[in-house]
């Protein structure tokens, strides 16, 4: 084991030497590299390394940070049951929405371009636009509205299911799954795009070779050419889908208020929005963000792990 690490070490230094060597020999092109290497540590670097470091802090705006070590941390993951409880439910929603968008958007990618070039880019922008209009989920505090009035109410109450109208967005049994279903019809964004782009791009040539060598079926095309061919597509997609997956709180926020009865819709993301925007604990808000990109970190590499077994 111990020399199985000292080789992974040496090689992974001997890797860095070689890429420092061609970085000197090349210096000149990264020139046109630094505008965006200066924008890219402005805006995103450094925003997540100071968050990283106000997490260990206690910092309310008004007052200089003050260094409190890990406490809150042990705050967060020990005593902060409604942290705990908005991670339950920003679990249970990666795990219905995540899978089932992605495999979605890559299933309605893959019919669409199938069909017409016309059609193609008629049902592209049909199917992308919910995600293009972030507040037009609003739509369904109509259609799951808590009167008479509401469509779902109205239709449950004219065929004799229920007598009265039902509080769809104050009871905490339906809240979950009605925010869920919002989550999983806007699911349709830039990864169903790059899925597009990913097949319009796989060579037709390769395609033809698979049917001499012995591709049977699409199945079998889709598996050993098709995904093979747009791997990085399917790696972006899978990005896109896992940080919208975490980083829910606008529906949930918009639909079932805030806060939502008995907590019962309660994300990371609105914790988040709660003591960041409204009690300016901004040390414990930057733990809880930290936690967060990290969760997602461990998702995106587990992710990443599973697409690389893809045509093999």
């Amino acid at each position: 084991m111990k020399e199985y690490i000292r080789k992974y070490f040496a090689l992974r230094k001997h890797n860095f030497n070689v890429g420092i060597k061609k970085a000197k020999l090349a210096w000149r092109c990264y020139l046109f590299l630094a505008p965006f290497a200066i924008i890219f540590t402005m805006f995103s670097i450094i925003p997540v390394v100071s968050s990283i470091y106000y997490s260990f802090t206690y910092y309310n705006i008004l007052e200089p940070a003050r260094f409190i070590g890990i406490d809150n941390y042990l705050n967060l993951l020990l005593q902060d049951d409604v942290f705990l409880t908005g991670v339950k439910n920003t679990f249970m929603i990666a795990i219905v929405t995540g899978p089932i968008g992605y495999l979605a958007s890559f299933l309605f990618a893959w019919l669409i371009n199938e069909l017409p070039r016309m059609l193609r880019a008629i049902a592209v922008v049909i199917f992308y636009a919910p995600s293009i209009c972030t507040s037009v989920f609003v739509i369904f505090s109509v259609i799951f509205r808590g009167d008479t009035y509401g469509t779902i109410n109205a239709l449950l109450m004219e065929i004799g299911i229920i007598d009265q109208p039902i509080l769809f967005f104050l009871n905490p049994t339906y809240m979950l799954p009605i925010c869920m279903i919002v989550i999983l019809w806007m699911s349709l964004g830039t990864g169903f795009l790059s899925f597009v782009a990913g097949l319009q791009g796989v060579d037709r040539a390769q395609i033809e070779a698979g049917l001499v060598d012995g591709i049977k079926n699409r199945w079998q095309e889709l598996w050993y050419i098709t995904l093979p061919s747009m791997k990085p597509m399917l790696m972006f997609g899978a990005v896109m889908t896992i940080t919208g997956s975490f980083s829910v709180g606008d529906v949930t926020r918009v639909l079932c208020g805030y806060p939502s009865t008995d907590y019962a819709a309660r994300t990371v993301v609105t914790h988040l929005f709660d003591y960041g925007y409204n009690r300016f604990e901004m040390g414990y808000a930057a733990a809880i963000a930290t936690v967060l990109f990290l969760v997602m970190i461990l998702c995106n590499k587990a992710i990443q792990s599973m697409l690389r077994r893809v045509g093999t």
